[in-house]
């Protein structure tokens, strides 16, 4: 065989690994955020079965998405140690059977706490590798597209396992709902073994343009940027898990049943879908600040008017609000490698999800606090209030990226 063929077979393998290695993140990526987000659908539940305050479901919240916003750093380390594959397959096994032990054991509320704890620790997994590893498997060949696609499938996750869990609520007790999703969870577990390499490398080689790329980055006006942007991802972060936590009672109070709520959150998430792409797009040619801006405000005045609609138009109005309400995020998230130098990336991309995550994590808690006091509607526009502090940190980022 003639070098020239060896060369197009070596092409076209490493292309089929990475489109599988790709494919598999994608997959997990959607189950997680799934796992993640189905909460949102069990808090009127649980709130009837164990007559909880608004305080306590944010704790509840609290406990998964906190557990998985503080370990980020560490998993990402661990990793490397380990190896992605297995860390990935081991993290998605305990977020599974966390779900799992909740359905099978008819558990109480101190069950429900630990299992929704250690959860979030399997769940910790799943950002900084899965991340990683489609950025190594694309290294030299553009992993803004790829990376694009497997953060696009988190919103299908948090479309798809939501809704489907509101369906088995409603031809099923709840435990046993929850069941079934802890038994996906550990099927995905052993997929993940059997189709990903356990050699698969988290660390993309250095491109050309790194150095030029660190030269730009530690400037002064770059390096102020950087903490600017966490800021505003944070709150970003928390006016969004502050709204969905409160959403579902918004809804029940204007007459939806359980499997409606689980529609809005489909519209809302296929609204944040979309937002993604969208505001991707809108960023690239307006400008980061002007679509920040747009985006924010848009959420803020969205949740304002929803308090307001009867049930129909709210609903109508779900998917728009989903796309002010993520696409800021898509937005964030693609400017952390223009702050930072290239060395630092994944770093970087650690501390931002750790922020993120922990800010969503934190707020319906701080939320259900103001609606232990106000009740969900004036809460809601507590959270709508907060979102407006972004747009001031906003018009900070100005040095860092001159007129735009």
């Amino acid at each position: 065989m003639s070098l020239i063929a060896q060369a197009g077979c070596a092409g076209t393998a490493q292309r089929t690994e990475s489109r599988r290695v790709l494919a598999v993140a994608c997959g997990v990526h959607a189950l997680h955020d799934g796992f993640t987000d189905l909460i949102y659908v069990l808090l009127p539940v649980w709130q009837t079965e164990f007559a909880l305050s608004y305080a306590a479901l944010g704790v509840l919240r609290m406990l998964f998405a906190g557990a998985m916003a503080g370990l980020q750093v560490p998993m990402s380390l661990l990793g490397k140690r380990i190896g992605g594959p297995l860390l990935l397959a081991l993290g998605t096994a305990v977020a599974g059977g966390a779900y799992l032990t909740i359905g099978v054991t008819g558990a109480g509320f101190a069950v429900l706490v630990i299992a929704l704890l250690v959860g979030g620790m399997g769940a910790s997994t799943q950002h900084p590798i899965g991340s990683s590893l489609v950025a190594a498997a694309y290294a030299g060949k553009g992993s803004r597209g790829p990376l694009g696609t497997y953060n696009f499938a988190g919103d299908v996750g948090k479309m798809a396992l939501p809704a489907a869990t509101a369906w088995l609520l409603g031809v099923m007790p709840w435990r046993s709902a929850l069941g079934w999703i802890g038994t996906l969870g550990l099927i995905t577990a052993v997929l993940i073994l059997a189709l990903l390499p356990p050699n698969a490398s988290l660390a993309p080689a250095p491109q050309e343009g790194d150095a030029q790329q660190h030269a730009t980055a530690t400037q002064p006006r770059q390096r102020h940027g950087f903490p600017i942007l966490f800021l505003i991802g944070v709150l970003d972060s928390g006016t969004r898990m502050g709204f969905l936590a409160f959403l579902p009672f918004m809804l029940k109070a204007k007459g939806a049943d359980t499997p409606m709520i689980g529609v809005a959150l489909t519209l809302i998430f296929a609204g944040g879908a979309a937002g993604k792409l969208a505001c991707g797009w809108l960023g690239a040619r307006v400008g980061v600040l002007r679509t920040v801006f747009l985006t924010e405000l848009g959420t803020a005045l969205g949740i304002a008017a929803l308090t307001a609609s009867p049930l129909t138009v709210g609903l109508t109005c779900l998917p728009l609000i989903g796309v002010a309400l993520n696409g800021t995020s898509s937005v964030l998230y693609g400017t952390v490698p223009e702050l930072v130098p290239a060395h630092r990336h994944q770093q970087a991309f650690g501390v931002f999800y750790t922020g993120t995550i922990g800010g969503g994590a934190i707020a319906p808690l701080l939320y259900g606090f103001a609606g232990d006091a106000f009740g969900p509607t004036r809460a809601v526009f507590v959270v709508a209030a907060v979102c407006l502090l972004t747009l001031p940190l906003a018009w900070g980022l100005r040095p860092s990226f001159g007129r735009h």
